[in-house]
């Protein structure tokens, strides 16, 4: 199968509105990621708050994204679970909806070996014929797909194209790229953008993309054209922005920042709850000094 996207892809957040999804909002987010050069989205990942979301809202948050993007750039729909059977039945749902491609992370809580990993990955490409990547976020998930272990699952599961590595350690992703010359990696981090690019990495499946889209999609560009210099100086830009954005646990910081810029509001669910004043300060100053308010 064929490399899903190349360069920036946002993990778009679910905007909320007195409780029920913000389709208004949610266009007008849709639209600016597209204008800004954004290219790929991904949909009812972590950062769109996909745990909280309702099966129907699920189902309708992809919908609409599909329909809305129409084509423009890949539309790519978290579908994992830590239930084999679920993950399958996600997956078959968000292909039947018409998206480019599933993320799907690793089973977490009730996680499972190496060996298992394979036999989950294994099973849900046995059911739906779309190109897959394999989510690797071991702070969340508690666990860590290894590199020998990503070997196994792209020689057993054919439309297993990629990954997105949120793993944070270089020298695993660099073993990696080594071991699996065939395999797409995507920087999971927003901090690791160059590096993974430098060690044959396709992009980026970025959070802070939500605000800076145009320049997270500039980096990937100015790197695949061979002006480091201006790629670099882009990594090394956005890391106020980044900081920002991570100061507490993902989506609270961006969504607030998305607030104060007037894209969306900041509504969250719980367990999520608003951040602390003190970030909330160190949002405001990432914003203004990067010139978005």
């Amino acid at each position: 199968m064929s490399t899903l996207f190349k360069g920036s892809g946002v993990a778009i957040v679910t905007p909320f509105k007195d409780g029920s999804v913000d389709y208004t909002a949610f266009t007008r987010l849709i639209e600016l990621q597209i204008i800004s050069g954004t290219d790929a989205i991904i949909v009812c990942g972590t950062t769109g708050e996909a745990a909280t979301l309702t099966p129907e809202e699920r189902t309708e948050v992809i919908r609409f994204c599909v329909e809305r993007v129409d084509g423009r750039v890949p539309v790519i729909a978290g579908s994992g679970s830590n239930n084999t059977a679920k993950a399958i039945e996600l997956s078959r749902e968000a292909e039947a909806l018409g998206v480019d491609g599933l993320l799907i992370v690793t089973p977490y809580y009730n996680k499972t070996s190496q060996a298992g990993l394979v036999a989950h990955y294994g099973a849900i490409c046995e059911q739906v014929h779309l190109p897959i990547l394999v989510y690797n976020v071991p702070s969340r998930t508690g666990l860590n797909v290894l590199p020998a272990t990503m070997q196994k699952i792209m020689g057993e599961c054919e439309n297993v194209v990629g990954i997105k590595e949120a793993s944070g350690n270089i020298e695993q992703i660099v073993n990696l790229a080594a071991l699996c010359p065939g395999l797409d990696i995507y920087s999971g981090n927003d901090d690791h953008i160059l590096p993974v690019l430098s060690v044959g990495g396709k992009g980026v499946i970025s959070t802070i993309a939500n605000v800076v889209p145009s320049e997270v999609h500039n980096l990937c560009m100015a790197f695949f054209a061979g002006k480091l210099d201006i790629a670099r100086k882009l990594q090394f830009m956005l890391l106020p922005v980044w900081r920002a954005a991570f100061c507490e646990t993902n989506p609270i910081p961006i969504k607030t920042m998305m607030h104060m810029m007037d894209l969306c509001g900041d509504e969250l669910r719980l367990p999520l709850v608003p951040p602390q004043p003190e970030n909330r300060e160190l949002m405001k100053k990432a914003l203004k000094d990067f010139g978005l308010i």
